[in-house]
């Protein structure tokens, strides 16, 4: 069979999709094995991949993590890696040895496709190498995600690399009727298959606060024992506290984004259902702000972005399968059974 090199935009579940296509394969009688030859280190500090522990334990590989994953790289990355051809062999190596044995392999790409196009380790020129087919994860924000999709479709096509289809995952339901009749037949009038449309879980679309944390850096203020608490909508506080009590209000499980000078407003949204405080500008925040967030268990983190590049970071943002959660890789298995096609999958690949 031809090797799965899975891509997209960060925060595409290209992971979720892994986990619950790998276990669907492995259920069918193949032997799969996972590789991510381009890695992410996290603000955090962390040099391991998550995504490389979760596959080692959710597929039962034996081979250690630093072949699995065995280069990681962040948005700085010329400067460390200037002779590129020696990466290179390490990376090849290291897929020679997750690929023996196995009946296909699931290649998680990086987190963009054009990510380490300068030294030719990008996702076209990496799935070339590996003898790799190329599902295509759509995130969908608006109309310019089709454009990106598209594009980056008849790349892998004009470059002869084979493109097995595309999933939409994570489609909140407002616009699944907008993906099936609009998204879906523009790809398909255009030669790319859709494979499936995942309609939004909270158990897989909602990251938590440490996962904010690790994306943006800064310091924790307070609440480091709440990190593991969900985020599912984020609220600007850049207005009047009496326009803002609103929103505020009606926003549940929300991290509330503001200066660390807007007492009032912090103050405000501790009052209602906020996961976390993220404060910009580096501006420490009046001490009652902290009494009040430790009272309430809210863990407030104090960033040195100004607002707008906070927010633009958070876009970033995508919620981490960890090997312990059983019940969301549960989920991932059941989106692949229920929502993909992966008998067109397999057969694509045969």
């Amino acid at each position: 069979m031809q090797n799965l090199y899975i891509t997209g935009t960060a925060g595409s579940a290209k992971t979720a999709m892994a986990v619950g296509l790998g276990l669907k394969l492995q259920a069918e009688g193949y032997k799969v094995s996972y590789f991510k030859p381009i890695g992410i280190t996290t603000a955090s500090g962390s040099t391991a991949d998550e995504d490389g522990i979760l596959m080692k334990k959710v597929l039962g590989m034996d081979t250690p993590l630093d072949i699995i994953v065995p280069c990681t790289t962040s948005p700085f990355y010329l400067t460390r890696f200037q002779q590129s051809s020696n990466l290179a062999k390490k990376i090849q190596s290291a897929f020679e040895v997750v690929s023996k044995d196995a009946d296909l392999v699931l290649i998680d790409g990086a987190i963009f496709p054009h990510a380490m196009a300068s030294i030719n380790l990008d996702a076209p020129s990496l799935a070339h190498d590996f003898n790799a087919a190329t599902l295509y994860m759509i995130r969908l924000k608006n109309d310019f995600s089709m454009d990106q999709a598209m594009f980056f479709n008849r790349y892998f096509k004009a470059h002869d690399i084979p493109v097995v289809g595309n999933v939409f995952y994570n489609v909140p339901r407002q616009i699944l009727a907008k993906t099936e009749g609009v998204y879906r037949r523009l790809l398909t009038d255009n030669g790319f298959d859709t494979l499936g449309i995942v309609p939004q879980r909270p158990e897989l679309n909602a990251p938590t606060v440490e996962q904010y944390y690790e994306v943006l850096g800064g310091e924790i203020l307070t609440g480091e024992d709440k990190l593991d608490r969900p985020v599912e909508d984020s609220i600007v506080g850049a207005m009047t506290i009496e326009s803002a009590l609103g929103y505020l209000r009606r926003a549940a499980n929300k991290a509330v984004v503001t200066g660390g000078d807007r007492a009032d407003l912090a103050l405000a949204a501790l009052e209602t259902d906020t996961s976390v405080l993220i404060l910009t500008g580096g501006l420490y925040p009046d001490v009652k702000v902290i009494a009040k967030a430790s009272e309430k268990e809210v863990p407030v983190i104090l960033v040195h972005y100004d607002t707008f590049t906070t927010i633009e970071r958070m876009t970033e943002v995508s919620n981490r399968i960890k090997p312990e959660n059983e019940s969301v890789i549960k989920v991932a298995l059941e989106n692949i059974e229920k929502y993909v096609d992966w008998r067109q999958i397999i057969d694509k690949l045969k």
